[in-house]
């Protein structure tokens, strides 16, 4: 039986005294949508942060496609393409030249990153602004381009903070749909949102993650029937975190 695509075991992350992440045991199977959902400051960072390596644990431990993602987080962050929520590109390197950079760190021959980027950068109505700067790129395409240096290595784990943000509706439908065709074609993509209709059509199960504890997690009718019955994930959400969203002051890093 094949790994879990990501796997969690009690992943803890303390912030000096302030607890960040509380005992978060999750498993995700390959080619499965899910969604991470929490008011601003729950965890959702922290726990997505952990996942790429980026910051160690306080405790437990947390697996990529079977690779601990601490002590194996170079080889793991070959199985994944991670999309932060506000991706940053140096300002004088042209969105071509992004892309086949990000290639060629991952591996890929000259040859083969020049024709992914082509091709990545027409999928993503690119191709005009290919050799701008990126320091004249709107939002939306520093976005495109974000999702494009995910996809570029062709990951088997995609991890997508608000994937969509910035993004006019036609390309929010593109995103969309492109994770749909990718949860068919076998990729495990763990989404983090706060466009609660969109994770309820999309994913095939999501976790609320409410002061730094995963609160709920199953499909979106699972959970409807437990907290919100013939409701929707919105009503959900405001069930399981009633105390409310936003920043509690003093929170420390989410």
């Amino acid at each position: 039986m094949p790994s879990p695509a990501i796997e969690t075991e009690s992943l803890t992350k303390d912030y000096g005294a302030f607890r960040a992440l509380d005992a978060l045991t999750l498993v995700v199977q390959p080619g499965e949508i899910f969604g991470l959902l929490g008011p601003n400051g729950a965890g959702k960072t922290t726990t997505i942060r952990l996942l790429m390596g980026m910051l160690v644990p306080t405790a437990g431990r947390a697996r990529l496609c079977g690779l601990d993602c601490h002590g194996d987080r170079v080889e793991a962050k070959t199985r994944v393409g991670y999309l932060p929520d506000d991706p940053k590109f140096h300002d004088y390197l042209r969105g071509r030249e992004i892309l086949r950079f990000v290639g060629h760190m991952h591996g890929l021959s000259g040859a083969e990153a020049r024709s992914r980027a082509e091709a990545l950068l027409g999928r993503f109505g690119l191709l005009e602004a290919a050799d701008d700067y990126a320091v004249n790129y709107s939002k939306g395409m520093k976005a495109k381009l974000g999702l494009a240096c995910a996809m570029i290595h062709d990951p088997d784990v995609f991890i997508l903070d608000e994937p969509t943000n910035g993004l006019d509706p036609g390309a929010a439908r593109d995103v969309q749909d492109w994770i749909v065709e990718s949860a068919r074609g076998g990729k495990t993509v763990l989404l983090s949102t706060h466009l609660l209709e969109m994770a309820e059509r999309l994913c095939h199960r999501v976790g609320i993650i409410d002061k730094g504890r995963l609160a709920a997690v199953g499909t979106p009718a699972e959970l409807k029937d437990r907290f919100a019955a013939g409701g929707t994930l919105e009503q959900v959400f405001l069930a399981v975190t009633r105390d409310g969203g936003g920043e509690r002051p003093g929170q420390g890093p989410a």
